[in-house]
């Protein structure tokens, strides 16, 4: 036991943590040096459940998955993986990441505050990297969902824009705790999850990445319900209350109640600085039904990236 803590320590003495930069739902967040190299990086500490056999293999498998999705550009790269023990015997994990300087919503605040919007050709910069990360991990079978500005880092430099905490849902299914500060967001939450659909898939990321892109336009989120009823009722009063017409099975779903009645208001009432291609992407993006919003694929053909070069993106 005690030579397995040495180890541990031994380890992590790759690393001198600079400065704690966040807290998330599994764990604290660490900006890093590595001694040997000077290379910054972002450490994530995160207790594992208890288990007499060490790391969880569901978490190895979740790990082993993150380390493959991030060969791709738009996904945070998983650099290292230490394991260790903290004073009280508890497994813990260290996620060693790439460091990004920025996160879309640091992004998206600058902007507000000033009461500027973010120049139409960097929006679209930003959500075709966007559409290329999430179609990316869709295609070798992996889901987010719980997209959100605060886990898109940037790097302000080159605004090369990847996606983070991806796959931690499922590795780490005890989070540490709710933190008071940082309320769990609903905002970009799909109606199939809200409803309490038992089996969804991509289209929960389309929805997500829909409530971004309006967000990232406007500055102001899209649908900002602070519980799921009021969520829903955001989502209804600006989309119309749905119904079986709209969406087969939608009053099957296990939340389903009467809802009053709203008719639909078009998007482009209140994302109103947005062209008319990207109103037709978003509101393809913003379907009830899963099975007809747009794909993450077919979004980046959609004719508002034209005009970009995808090249170099």
């Amino acid at each position: 036991m005690e030579k397995e803590k040495g180890m541990a320590l031994r380890a992590m003495d790759a690393y001198e943590k600079l400065e704690k930069v966040g807290e998330g739902t599994y764990g604290k967040v660490y900006r890093a040096r590595e001694k040997a190299t000077g290379k910054i990086v972002a450490l994530k500490k995160t207790k594992l459940p208890e288990d007499d056999e060490g790391v969880p293999p569901t978490t190895l498998r979740e790990v082993s998955l993150l380390r493959m999705l991030s060969i791709d550009p738009h996904v945070v790269r998983l650099l290292d993986l230490k394991h260790g023990q903290n004073k009280e015997g508890r497994s813990i994990l260290y996620l060693v990441f790439e460091y990004m300087d920025t996160d879309l919503k640091k992004y998206i605040r600058t902007f507000r505050q000033n009461r500027e919007l973010i120049p139409s050709q960097i929006v679209k910069t930003l959500m075709y990297q966007l559409c290329k990360g999430v179609a990316f991990c869709h295609g070798h079978g992996v889901l987010h969902r719980d997209l959100k500005p605060h886990n898109i880092l940037m790097d302000r430099e080159t605004m090369m824009l990847k996606i983070a905490d991806l796959g931690l849902s499922r590795a780490f299914t005890v989070p540490v705790k709710k933190y008071t500060h940082e309320i769990l967001t609903l905002w970009y939450r799909s109606p199939e999850v809200l409803l309490g659909a038992k089996t969804y898939a991509a289209p929960v990321d389309i929805w997500s990445v829909g409530c971004i892109f309006a967000e990232v336009v406007t500055t102001q989120p899209l649908f900002a319900g602070d519980s799921e009823l009021q969520q829903l009722l955001h989502i209804f009063r600006q989309l119309g209350t749905p119904n079986e017409e709209m969406w087969p099975g939608v009053s099957k779903l296990a939340n389903w109640h009467e809802y009053p009645q709203w008719t639909p208001k078009s998007l482009s009432s209140v994302v109103t600085n947005l062209d008319t291609d990207g109103i037709d992407l978003l509101s393809k993006m913003l379907m009830y039904e899963p099975c007809k919003r747009i794909s993450a694929k077919k979004a980046m053909e959609h004719p508002y990236f034209n005009g970009l070069n995808k090249e170099i993106l």
